[in-house]
Order: structure tokens, then C-alpha cells, then sequence
């Protein structure tokens, strides 16, 4: 296996443009798994956990998060996202998290990756670049099915970006253990107040991350109602309503972690707890 060091993001560009077989790596929580079980062997690597222009952060208005910003970072600094730093928290060890990056979840786009929903929910965008050109795709767009994106092969994902939707935002996750466990689901709700638009976004219940869309319309009416701009605790009647609309938009299925009965049962009470709590945010 031949292994390159890049240090700048022009080098390892210009790698994956001249190595069909090149796959690149940062933390290796993911791709190292995979190789040590034998699942993959790539003959080529380029090691992009150097390059300084990946970890850049900046938030005005407009937040743009780079691809090689790990979990701990996201807990450490503002992450520009409340829903994005739960989401960290929830992430491995304290080992994974110093070495797993945004960028991995985007890379190994597992249904189960624990960032990707709250991305789902910002409305944000992935930024794709190769060595000739860059992109920038809704995330909504970005992913195709399991472990499958739009990202080809000389590209790689170098940020997020999302517009800065303030602080009502809440991430939930279900395991079969409180730590160091993949998904059972889990749910991001935003409440946008500035933009007057709610977010909600699935994780672990279907192939890809599944945006719930009448139960958002359903969340924007009950704003509607109380005003968007005046923090306010739902009826009991409409966060059920609520749940039932979100359970509604997943496609699980029985797996070792858990039944498809049972995913849609946790995102309902997911829904209706993160509305709740959400919603007496300011």
C-alpha cells in the first residue's frame, strides 16, 4: 500500500487526480476499520490530516465548517451549530472524537453518521472540490444510498456550510448502550426563527438521512399559531401529532440493533420531546 502525506489541499487534490486507486484519510475511525476487518484494501492513501485549510472554522452569519474538524473541536470550540456540538458529544470515545472528523462522516455517508442529520436539518451544503473545479451541493442532493454519495472519486468533501439559524436546535440519539454505539435513530430539529422555517431530519431509520417533511410543515403551522418570534410550550395533542408525522417519514428496517417497530416508536418521542424543547427556545 503506497501512503502519501499531504500538507497542503492542492497536493492532495492533484494525488486523487492521478491515482484512480487513491482514497483519502484523516482519522481513520472508519477506514481503518474496514481495512483491518478486510473488507477494503486500497493500494493508495493520502493522509490529509495536515492540511491546515481543512480545519478552518468561521461563523458571520453564514458558517462554514471545514471537512478535517474533529468531533472534540466541535465540543471545544463553537461548533455554530447547538444540534451539531449534541451531535459531537455523542460521538465514541474520547479517542474517536479527538481523531474523527466531519469529513469522515461525510466520506463514509453511513446513514448512522451522527453529524450528517443535524447537517440535513440546517439545510447546509457539502462542499466538493477536486483538483479542477469546486461545487457545492445541498445535502439533501449529496446523498444517493448507503455508504453512497454524489462525491466522485477525485473529489473531496473540504466543508459544510449552512446559514447560522440561532440557538433552538436540539439533537437526540438512541443506542442500545448510553456510549460508544452506532445509532438506533436519531432525530435533529432546528427552529430557525429569523428564516421562519423548521427543520427535521432522521438518522439510522432508512438508507439514507430522511428529511421529515409534513412533520416540519406541521411544526411551521403550530408557530405560526404562537409566533415565531415568542418562545412557547406546544399542547400535548400536537406534539403526539407531530411525532406521529415524523415517525411516519422513516423507512426502517429489523436489524441487530433493533426493529423497525421500534425505530418508529424512539423518532416519535424524539419528535415530540425535541419540539418541546426546542420550541421555549428564544
Amino acid at each position: 500500500m503506497h501512503v502519501e502525506i499531504a500538507h497542503r489541499l492542492e497536493d492532495a487534490l492533484a494525488f486523487l487526480a492521478s491515482r484512480e486507486d487513491g482514497e483519502p484519510i484523516a482519522g481513520g475511525t472508519d477506514l481503518m476499520v474496514e481495512i483491518n476487518f478486510g473488507r477494503r484494501r486500497p493500494l493508495a492513501l493520502v493522509s490529509i490530516d495536515r492540511v491546515a485549510a481543512l480545519r478552518e472554522m468561521a461563523a458571520d452569519g453564514r458558517v462554514r465548517m471545514g471537512a478535517g474538524v474533529t468531533y472534540a473541536r466541535m465540543l471545544r470550540d463553537d461548533a455554530g451549530s447547538v444540534a451539531l456540538a449534541e451531535a459531537a458529544r455523542t460521538v465514541g470515545s474520547p479517542q474517536i472524537r479527538s481523531a474523527g472528523t466531519l469529513g469522515g462522516n461525510l466520506g463514509t455517508c453511513s446513514p448512522a453518521g451522527d453529524t450528517l442529520p443535524v447537517l440535513a436539518a440546517l439545510d447546509a451544503a457539502v462542499v466538493l472540490r477536486s483538483a479542477s473545479a469546486e461545487r457545492r451541493v445541498p445535502f439533501t442532493e449529496y446523498m444517493t444510498g448507503p455508504k453512497r454519495s454524489v462525491r466522485r472519486r477525485d473529489e473531496l468533501a473540504v466543508a459544510a456550510e449552512w446559514d447560522d439559524a440561532g440557538p433552538a436546535q436540539v439533537f437526540m440519539k438512541v443506542g442500545t448502550r448510553s456510549a460508544m454505539v452506532i445509532a438506533v435513530a436519531t432525530l435533529a430539529l432546528v427552529i430557525d426563527r429569523g428564516r421562519k422555517r423548521v427543520g427535521i431530519a432522521l438518522g439510522s431509520c432508512g438508507p439514507t438521512i430522511i428529511r421529515a417533511r409534513e412533520a416540519e410543515a406541521f411544526a411551521s403551522g403550530l408557530l405560526d399559531e404562537a409566533g415565531w418570534e415568542r418562545p412557547s410550550a406546544p399542547p400535548e395533542a400536537a406534539l403526539a401529532e407531530l411525532g406521529r408525522r415524523a415517525a411516519a417519514a422513516s423507512r426502517p428496517i429489523d436489524d441487530v440493533r433493533g426493529t423497525a417497530a421500534y425505530r418508529r416508536h424512539v423518532l416519535a418521542v424524539m419528535a415530540r420531546r425535541a419540539f418541546a424543547r426546542a420550541a421555549r427556545v428564544a
